[in-house]
């Protein structure tokens, strides 16, 4: 039995899991299980065999917007409160 779901393309079971994509660094594609078939090259999610990954790397994508604008947030913070003393 493969460690993947097979390819919703071709429907191989010889999938490697994506190492960094543009869209999630080094740590997206291991959240979101991404995968690449070995056969066609389809990235799919290894977990559950969809092709359809829009909705995991937006949500993703999302998540990562918000921390750093709170990281932002923060700094301009601590520069306001450095700055009155």
């Amino acid at each position: 039995m493969s460690e993947f779901a097979p390819c919703p393309k071709c429907g191989s079971t010889s999938a490697k899991r994506s190492g960094y994509t543009w869209w999630g660094g080094l740590i997206g594609p291991r959240i979101l299980n991404h995968v690449k078939c070995q056969q066609c090259g389809t990235t799919y999610n290894g977990k559950t065999g969809s092709a359809d990954l829009t909705g995991g790397i937006v949500l993703y994508s999302v998540v990562v917007f918000v921390i750093v604008l709170a990281l932002l947030g923060l700094c301009w913070g601590l520069v306001a409160i450095l700055g009155a003393v």
